[in-house]
């Protein structure tokens, strides 16, 4: 799943649901880069957190 995770994109972590909606900024070698919007970037470990992807630009 995490090939698929393109640059662009948006995201949510699963346990930091505080962190907002994310934007995937790269994703290289199992590392990807998201910038969150209430906890900006972020470098995730794509094999260690399963980054949920988002359809569009949502809130809660």
């Amino acid at each position: 799943m995490v090939a698929l995770l393109e640059p662009g994109m948006l995201v949510r972590h699963p346990d930091q649901a505080d962190w907002g909606l994310g934007q995937v900024q790269s994703n290289i070698d199992n590392k990807v880069t998201v910038n969150f919007e209430h906890a900006g970037k972020v470098v995730i470990d794509s094999k260690r957190v399963f980054l949920l992807p988002v359809a569009g630009p949502q809130h809660p």
